[in-house]
């Protein structure tokens, strides 16, 4: 026992004058926790894991704060920055399961997997001499056999349709590039549309790169889909709004307690500061880096907002590293938009269930349904800076033309389908079935989007294996609704699996009444 008291005694000792240099720090409180976890690992009835027991502890404070302070242990820190880091390592594949067997969808350009030979269609069934093919592995574990340091080698056991042995490749793994700029296509003669997924280390640069080829192929006007953008970096999110802003416009700044206000502003040679007219898509999935871009435009007047109230995502997270390579993010600040007002939406501290419900109690509300049913803040009332246009505070961002969400498009039948996965689940099947007969047609997207047509065959399995699960409409009108949300669908999905998103979202937005209400402003010529 006396280790533990002389322990304890050492916590107890630290210095009266550290007080000082740490200004509101209760080092009272500290040596409460440390004595509290000394006690439990040395004297608790069984035994402990001190690194759990860490853990929670953290895990404990953070949930007594705002909803978005957050700690991640070192597995999930990296995996969490990897889709914003512009980069990942490993061999360059997209792939899906079919019956427990990895099936390469796409092979990434310029890729080692490409320079290996390994062709979309493939099944990947052992790496490095284990089997992952009918093993019931789950998704994580495959990657983390697929992915590991640039230079090191994965050796691939490949079964290829038309051939009947094993084909065996040696792949060395490289960086590959993680895009967040999904679609960039011209959406009309003169209007392009980018949709951006999130906001990552080469977003900016992909912006720019995309503005550029669509001014070649004639774009004046362009349409940035931030719908379902749920955010990334500050700095993309400067360097995306630099696109549009003139040279020193205000973008964003912020504010906390402690933290000194800092102002950021535009710069760089942005290629829409001036000319064009610019719409910007948001819904109430769009978030944090993407509402400071839709405010920033918004309160300078240089574009117009399309779609749904943003998130409400307005807190400035400082990550501090942990010696184990954990992580905490924590709330320092709020990010207000160039007119004053506060991104972020009302929240309890440590009800972080409550806040997790706000969008469904937008959607209860019928905010996200009817304009009338959205109550704006009359205290929080601000004024564009050029034009003085009222714009609205109290959280997320407002759009200058609201567009409601269709409850009614999908039928219970469809969305019980969708619900067993049994869209995807056939896609995958047919496309793998006749991916060669699929690309040999239609060597061109335009041919497929005009003249594709989905096989009764592959609707009609869909349908028996829902009843086989005893999913069923309620009557032939259900049905036949269904059946075109269906077909739809899967053309976009098997459109997805030989071409990449882009042509994915030429055929989404076809359908989207947030793009139809763009077009048809543009249209308009306001």
């Amino acid at each position: 026992m006396k280790h533990i008291y002389l322990l304890l005694a050492i916590l107890l000792t630290l210095p009266a004058c550290a007080q000082s240099r740490f200004g509101d720090v209760d080092f009272e409180q500290i040596k409460k926790l440390q004595m509290a976890q000394v006690a439990i690992t040395s004297l608790y009835v069984d035994s402990v894991d001190q690194k759990k027991l860490a853990e929670d502890a953290i895990n404990g404070m953070l949930s007594k704060l705002d909803p978005h302070s957050s700690y991640t242990n070192a597995k999930d820190t990296k995996k969490l920055n990897e889709p914003l880091s512009g980069n990942f390592e490993g061999i360059g594949v997209s792939f899906n399961m079919v019956k427990d067997t990895l099936v390469v969808l796409q092979v990434i350009s310029k890729g080692p997997c490409e320079r290996a030979g390994v062709l979309a269609g493939d099944r990947i069934i052992a790496v490095n001499g284990v089997t992952i093919a009918g093993v019931k592995m789950d998704r994580d574990s495959i990657m983390t056999k697929l992915r590991g340091p640039k230079g090191t080698v994965a050796n691939l056991d490949i079964v290829r349709r038309g051939t009947n042995s094993v084909l065996h490749f040696k792949v060395v793994r490289d960086k590959i590039p993680v895009n967040t700029v999904d679609a960039a296509y011209m959406i009309t003669p003169t209007a392009g549309y980018i949709h951006l997924d999130s906001f990552g280390a080469t977003s900016g640069k992909e912006v720019h790169d995309k503005i550029a080829e669509l001014r070649k192929q004639g774009m004046k006007d362009l349409i940035l889909d931030l719908g379902m953008n749920g955010g990334g970096y500050l700095n993309a999110a400067q360097e995306v709004a630099s696109e549009f802003l003139p040279n020193g416009s205000m973008i964003v700044y912020t504010d906390g307690r402690v933290m000194p206000r800092q102002e950021l502003r535009s710069e760089g040679n942005g290629l829409m500061q001036t000319e064009g007219r610019v719409v910007i898509l948001v819904d109430e999935f769009t978030a944090s880096a993407a509402e400071i871009v839709s405010g920033a435009v918004q309160d300078h007047d240089r574009g117009t907002i399309i779609g749904r109230r943003t998130f409400g995502k307005g807190l400035v997270q400082r990550p501090i590293d942990l010696p184990d390579g954990s992580m905490i993010r924590l709330t320092v600040s709020h990010y207000y938009t160039p007119s004053g007002r506060c991104i972020q939406k009302p929240y309890t501290k440590g009800e972080k269930r409550e806040y997790d419900q706000d969008l469904e109690k937008r959607y209860t509300r019928g905010e996200l349904t009817c304009i009338d049913s959205i109550h704006l803040d009359s205290a929080k009332v601000y004024k564009t800076l050029v034009k003085g246009r009222t714009v609205y505070g109290g959280g997320g961002i407002m759009p200058d033309i609201f567009v409601p969400l269709d409850t009614t498009t999908y039928t219970p039948y469809y969305r019980a389908l969708r619900r067993y996965n049994l869209i995807n689940e056939w896609t995958l099947r047919y496309v793998d079935d006749h991916r060669k007969e699929l690309k040999r047609k239609y060597r061109k997207f335009e041919d497929f989007d005009k003249n594709f047509k989905v096989p009764a065959s592959l609707t009609d399995s869909i349908m028996a294996e829902g009843k086989r699960k005893k999913v069923e409409p309620k009557d032939d009108k259900e049905r036949e609704s269904a059946l075109k949300d269906l077909q739809f669908t899967l053309k976009t999905t098997i459109a997805y699996d030989l071409w990449d998103r882009n042509e994915y979202f030429r055929l989404v937005n076809k359908r989207s009444d947030i793009v139809k209400r763009a077009l048809q402003f543009l249209s308009e010529g306001k």
